[in-house]
């Protein structure tokens, strides 16, 4: 039996910035190799959501609320310092390792004797997790022009997946076993998706001829001169901040008398999110073949259509129906977003993925400590008009941009 290669022999692409040297096409299993190991990736900063009640009980205080805060930004950290990175190193190497730090942070997690602790461990745990984000630029690098949004679709697909079903995997656990186990569990996860990445990943020369001080520098020049990577970033960060909002607070929002639910039931809800994961590679098809814009503007009303669904319906088929309407939306604007951002300028997506990665999960943090904040004021109703109020913003900008031409 013929055993399938790590690429595809035919077609190739040329690199407009390698002159003849040709670039392999993703095979089809390399493909879904990257779209599991960026989904085991991700997941790790979502893991602590559902089980966030169960954990404020083991580990009393206010410290313990701001773990997801953390964690969110501890991911935004690593995008912009780890994630540039890649334009400068060989990418499968630094994919593999930063998989084996990942499983380090897990093991402290599981260890933390005290809420600062296990604080600490959450920002790092975030930071290592962006492997998720070497992994999404090298895909968009190996694929061809005309086949790019699917090839992203495809590997977000995977990432969105690691996003909603660690929730329920999350809830699960915790209930059942405990918040720490988890965590001990997410360590040979991490293992396992590092070798997986060091056996199929082709190796990958770096574009960038410079050194990282000016990598982190050339990060603003960047964003001054690309108008469309600022709405692209700047919507899909009002968009991330609507979607944390929701998931932030479902777990307590379900533990109220109205429900009476406990974090294991917060997690099904991931199941039900993924019908969401569905939209990336139908986004990614529809704006390579009519282009990006009119995907995002859809997903930004659409986003909104979710929060009216949320603050109307209160019921559990409400919530239901809400955040099916509201993954999806959000997940076709990140794959249509990441679409415009990788065609900008080839040889830079790294630093191009860390601006707008950075901005999207800047957002989810901002969002998810609102989150927190509204709730203890203002309960669920609070929530929905934060989350609405973010998505009418994102709404705005991509309506007032097609409106002058932009």
């Amino acid at each position: 039996m013929k055993i399938p290669s790590i690429l595809e022999r035919a077609p190739v692409a040329v690199s407009p910035n390698r002159g003849a040297r040709v670039q392999p096409v993703l095979s089809a299993t390399l493909t879904l190799a990257m779209s599991i190991a960026a989904g085991v990736a991700v997941a790790n900063i979502y893991y602590n959501q559902p089980m966030l009640g169960i954990m404020e009980q083991d580990l009393p205080g206010p410290i313990t609320g701001l773990i997801p805060t953390a964690t969110q930004l501890g991911y935004a950290a690593g995008l912009f310092l780890l994630v540039p990175i890649g334009d400068l190193f060989e990418r499968k190497r630094l994919i593999v390792i930063q998989f084996f730090a990942l499983a380090l942070t897990l093991v402290a997690a599981a260890v933390a004797p005290s809420a600062w602790m296990l604080l600490l461990a959450s920002l790092a745990m975030g930071a290592m997790a962006t492997v998720a984000q070497q992994v999404v630029p090298l895909a968009a690098h190996l694929a061809t022009p005309e086949r790019r949004g699917a090839t992203v679709g495809v590997v977000m697909a995977g990432l969105l997946c690691g996003i909603l079903l660690s929730r329920t995997l999350a809830g699960f656990v915790a209930t059942h076993a405990g918040w720490r186990q988890m965590f001990w569990l997410g360590a040979p996860m991490a293992l396992g998706a590092g070798l997986l990445m060091a056996w199929r990943l082709p190796p990958s020369k770096p574009d960038a001829k410079m050194r990282y001080g000016q990598l982190l520098k050339s990060m603003v020049t960047l964003w001054m001169e690309f108008p469309a990577l600022r709405l692209a970033s700047i919507t899909q960060g009002l968009l991330f901040g609507a979607f944390t909002v929701f998931w932030t607070i479902l777990a307590f929002h379900l533990q109220e008398p109205q429900f009476g639910l406990g974090a294991d039931a917060a997690g099904l809800f991931g199941v039900v999110g993924a019908v969401g994961i569905l939209a990336a590679p139908v986004a990614g098809r529809i704006a390579d073949k009519y282009g990006p814009q009119r995907v995002i503007i859809l997903a930004t009303v659409l986003t909104l259509a979710s929060w009216v669904v949320f603050g109307l319906w209160l019921s559990l088929a409400g919530l239901i129906s809400g955040v099916i309407l509201l993954d999806f939306a959000v997940q076709s604007a990140l794959v249509s977003n990441q679409h415009i951002v990788y065609a900008l300028r080839p040889e830079a997506r790294g630093r191009l993925n860390t601006i707008f990665m950075v901005s999207m999960f800047l957002g989810g943090s901002i969002g998810s400590a609102a989150a927190m904040a509204v709730w203890a004021t203002d309960g669920w109703i609070g929530v929905v008009v934060l989350g609405s109020a973010l998505a009418v913003v994102a709404s705005v900008l991509q309506i007032r941009d097609v409106a002058s031409g932009g």
